[in-house]
Parts: C-alpha cells; structure tokens; sequence
C-alpha cells in the first residue's frame, strides 16, 4: 500500500464535509514543537503578489495589445498564444504567481494563480470555479498524487474609475487549462480565493514531503488549513507528514479527523491503515483495508503495477492489456502511454509503439520527460 496525497495542479479539492470543524478540535491537531522552523518562507500573501515585473508587462509592454482586444481576450492572448510570453507547462513545483511569471512556466494551479494576479492588476473581477470530473493520478516516489482541476474566470469590474473612458467588454471570459473533451460542459461550483490559496500551500507540502523536507511540509500544511479549515486534503497531508516523522499517534488523530468527517475519504482510509500497521494494530488496519477494497476494488495504478509485472516476467501480451486497461481510466496520464508503447514494441507493434509514445512525449510535464520519450520515439 501507497502514501496517498490530494493536490491541486489546478487542479483539486476533496469532497464536502459532513460535519463543522471547530478552532479547539483544529487545535488539537497540531504539535509545532515536533518540527524545526521552516527553511523558506510561507506567507500567504505570496501567492496572488504582483512583482514590478509583472505590473511592468500588463501596463507597458501589452498595453497596446490590451486595447486593441479587450483586456480579458488580450491579456489571454498575450500569455498562452504561441510568440507571447512563450509559457511552458512545468509540472515539477506549484510556483506562485510571481515565481511562474519571472520563470514563464508552471503547473495549472500555478498558470491559474499568474493569470488571476495580472488580471486583477488591470481592475478585473476573477472568479474561481471547482470543475466535476475525474481525478488524474500521478506517482512522486513511493506517494500517488491525485488531482482535479479548477478554472479561472475573468470579467470586467463595472465600479472601476480605469474602465469609464473606454468601451467596456461585458463577457466573461473562462481559463480553463484542462478543456473538457470534445466540448463538453463540465459542472462545477465556485470556490473562495481562501480555499486557492490553501490548495496551493498544500501542493506546497506535498512536494516538500518528496523531497524530504518534512519539516517544511508540516508548515505548508498548518498554512493551508489555517486559510481554509474545510479543505480536507491538507488534513491528510498533516497525517501524512507525522507518518513520515514517525509520529504515529499524530498521524492516528489527523487522519481519524477526516474521516469522521468524510467516512469514505479514500486518501485518509489508505493512509490510516498504514499508521495503524505501524502502531502494531494489525486486526484494525486489516479491517480498514478490507472495506477500502470494496470502496476501490481497483485503485489507481491497480493494472499499472500488475503490467509492469508482465513486462518484468516477459509476459508481454498480458501487459499491453493490462496498460491499455489503465488508459481507459486515464489517456492523459504519460506514464501510462509510455509503458504502452513499450509492450507494443516488445511485441514488435511498432506503429502502435510509436502512437502511443508520441501521446507520452505530448503528455509529459517536465523537460526530463520529454528527453526521456523524445529519444525513445527517435529510436522507434
């Protein structure tokens, strides 16, 4: 069983409680003397700020190009259109919105916070919205990661005096950084800046988790649920960090913490079995595993591992089905493509290798990974 973590690359909230979490029992959950002091700084005010460099572009460098299109459609233009800015997509750290600017890449949640902080240094309303669909799963070291995705919406701010001397555009304008397939409309609900911000310390805490970092992560974490004490997936990081302390009675209480509250949380049922193994409480942690498997009688990575398995026995046919099995539950997911591609050239498939190794390179996140399969196409 797997470290499991919920993170927002623009991407994720948990689902609604089911019971109001008060400052006493929030209280209870953390112990700041088990930590050191962080070695970066965690501030939410970080996170929306807008660098000279940023205020800078929207004013002087774009400002044409702003009035020529209307500022929602032209400052949309000027970050993601081919020849602009010339962003990229960077998977590897949840920058802020400053840091994704002056470094031109990012996450979605990364890209979402840029896109909201330029658009508010123009007098513009944002708005950020909770899209419905399936979560995408990743892996960072022995942790999945899942995530769901959050929109942005730009519209114009009808009481400011910078707007009375032009010609307003009226529309709203919607960011969505993962569009729904083929057009379709996903459903979704709006979401308060609070509950952005903590989902971007949480991401926060996640990565310093695979890097090693515990103490920062457990900053991280204190900092997303001291902005938004429903965001439930930072109670599990919380967990997650005193597991990897050793603080297993901690870990015990943060994770119990979601789960009286959200009883089929997935993420804190997997975590919490592992505690309770730890603490020698086998029969429970038993227990507890048995009803996740009916909650998720395939979890993610499920037909992944076993694939890998295949291929490690040279069993070749039965990975290629079981890969293709988990790209059905998730095409976008590289790692899935990649290990398809390979049991189709191990079976000599060469031109479903190479379709489904040119998905991966489209689909991978970071520049390692587009080396990595860049070069195994070229070798197709």
């Amino acid at each position: 069983m797997r470290l499991l973590l919920a993170v927002g690359f623009a991407c994720l909230l948990q689902g609604c409680a089911t019971a109001p979490v008060t400052q006493a029992s929030r209280a209870e959950l953390f112990n700041d003397a088990l930590f050191a002091p962080p070695t970066e700084r965690i501030d939410a005010a970080d996170v929306f700020a807008v660098s000279p460099g940023m205020r800078q572009y929207v004013r002087v460098e774009i400002a044409h190009q702003l009035e020529d299109k209307g500022w929602q459609r032209g400052l949309v233009d000027a970050l993601y259109r081919p020849g602009q800015l010339r962003l990229q997509y960077d998977a590897e750290m949840t920058r802020n919105a400053a840091q994704a600017f002056e470094a031109r890449s990012g996450n979605c949640l990364s890209l979402v916070l840029m896109t909201a902080a330029l658009a508010r240094e123009l007098g513009l309303n944002v708005h950020f919205r909770r899209v419905f669909s399936d979560d995408a799963w990743s892996r960072v070291g022995e942790m999945q990661v899942a995530s769901t995705h959050v929109n942005v919406t730009l519209a114009t701010k009808q009481n400011d005096p910078r707007l009375l001397m032009r010609d307003r555009d009226q529309d709203k304008l919607t960011i969505d950084f993962m569009p729904a397939a083929r057009g379709r409309a996903y459903r979704g609900y709006t979401i308060s800046e609070a509950t952005v911000v903590a989902m971007f310390m949480n991401n926060r805490a996640a990565e310093a988790v695979a890097a090693g970092r515990v103490d920062d992560a457990y900053w991280w974490a204190r900092g997303s649920i001291a902005q938004d004490p429903m965001y439930f997936a930072a109670y599990n990081t919380l967990g997650v960090v005193y597991q990897r302390r050793g603080h297993l009675a901690q870990a015990e209480r943060a994770l119990t913490f979601v789960l009286a509250r959200e009883p089929d949380n997935t993420f804190a049922m997997s975590n919490l079995a592992l505690v309770l193994q730890g603490l020698g409480r086998a029969d429970e942690a038993h227990a507890l595993s048995e009803r996740l498997a009916k909650i998720e009688p395939h979890p993610p990575f499920h037909f992944f591992d076993r694939g890998r398995a295949a291929m490690k026995a040279g069993d070749y046919a039965a990975a290629r089905e079981l890969f293709a099995r988990e790209v059905e539950r998730d095409a976008d997911y590289h790692e899935f493509q990649f290990w398809l591609a390979a049991a189709h050239f191990a079976l000599g498939e060469v031109g479903a290798a190479r379709r489904h190794m040119s998905i991966a390179l489209k689909n991978s996140t970071n520049r390692s990974e587009r080396e990595l399969y860049g070069a195994k196409l070229g070798k197709m």
